[in-house]
């Protein structure tokens, strides 16, 4: 993941940028999003224990840093395991140059989307929430880096996440999940808006939302990064919109595990900072940024615990039920 927390600059910019553009953030607002009925229970199905098992075969194939022979092995793995929930899913491929007069790479984010009538294609048109992680880790010269929480963690859990939804297939139509690459910097990061570097695949998809009007049709939009950590402590950015924290609270309050959510003071330069800004959905990042091996050769799976993710599995869902049956 990265963070302008960590650097004064970014942190002053982006706010700048925010501040400025009155509708660069759209406020989470009430809409003429239709009630759906949603299974109330359903959160409880969510194990952390085969969350965990898809982090750990990630993390199995060695780092995956973007362009590279191995992220195809990851796309190989998580394409083949959301086929197997029943999830059609679309390789959106495309080519960037992070770094201008370094050459371009490939790119692809992988979008899933659930027809409850097994109908191909799967209809792009039900869908009212996102969900979505970067899968990608960051190109480190020298440094074994497997990216275990920043990477791995968040992409098992959307994959159990998948699991979990095909069992209510009605339901499941309403979720887009979106695995993106290049949410890691080449070199260092560049604004969220225009890049280039950074955030390549989530900007990439914001546009390509906007451009085709989809983006309308999004009640909300969910960002996990860095959830692994055995000692979780969810640090929320204070770009989150209101509506979406008071849920994501509330639903830590029913299931006991309040104590694991906390604010962040500053913005989190993520992937929901583009589908704020540029597809214009309320989005949150559920993060825990408080990680001290963040970007080293420590971030490894023995830093992680199943049961960390039951609890963002399980607070997601609810909060998600919660909010889409409103």
């Amino acid at each position: 993941m990265s963070s302008i927390a960590r650097d004064i600059f970014f942190a002053f910019a982006l706010c700048l940028f925010i501040g400025g553009c009155k509708d660069a953030t759209p406020k989470c607002t009430a809409q003429n999003f239709p009630r759906i009925s949603t299974p109330a229970d359903l959160w409880k199905e969510f194990s952390g224990e085969k969350a965990f098992e898809h982090v750990r075969a990630q993390v199995a194939l060695g780092p995956r840093p973007s362009g590279s022979a191995t992220i195809e092995k990851a796309r190989t793995h998580i394409t083949d395991t959301l086929k197997a929930s029943g999830w059609q899913v679309e390789r959106q491929e495309f080519e960037d140059t992070p770094v201008p007069g370094k050459g371009a790479l490939r790119f692809v984010n992988l979008i899933a989307r659930f027809s409850a009538t097994a109908v191909q294609p799967v209809s792009a048109n039900t869908q009212r929430a996102i969900v979505c992680s970067h899968y990608d880790t960051k190109r480190m010269t020298g440094i074994n880096f497997v990216g275990a929480n920043d990477g791995a963690s968040s992409t098992g859990a959307l994959l159990e996440l998948a699991r979990v939804l095909a069992t209510t297939p009605q339901f499941a139509e309403y979720f887009e999940l979106v695995f993106f690459d290049g949410e890691e910097a080449v070199d260092k990061f560049s604004e969220p808006l225009d890049g280039p570097d950074g955030l390549v695949g989530s900007r990439h998809y914001a546009r390509a939302l906007r451009e085709s009007g989809r983006s309308k049709q999004f009640q909300l939009a969910v960002l996990w990064d860095m959830i692994g950590d055995k000692d979780l402590t969810v640090t929320l950015p204070n770009d989150t919109p209101p509506q979406l924290s008071s849920a994501l609270f509330a639903a830590g309050e029913k299931l006991g595990t309040r104590k694991h959510l906390g604010a962040y003071s500053d913005p989190i330069l993520d992937d929901h900072v583009p589908l704020q800004i540029i597809a214009r959905i309320p989005a949150m990042d559920i993060i825990d940024f408080d990680y001290e091996p963040w970007h080293t050769s420590g971030d490894t799976l023995d830093k992680l615990s199943p049961d960390s993710l039951r609890i963002i599995g399980q607070l997601t869902l609810s909060m998600l039920t919660q909010e889409l049956g409103k």
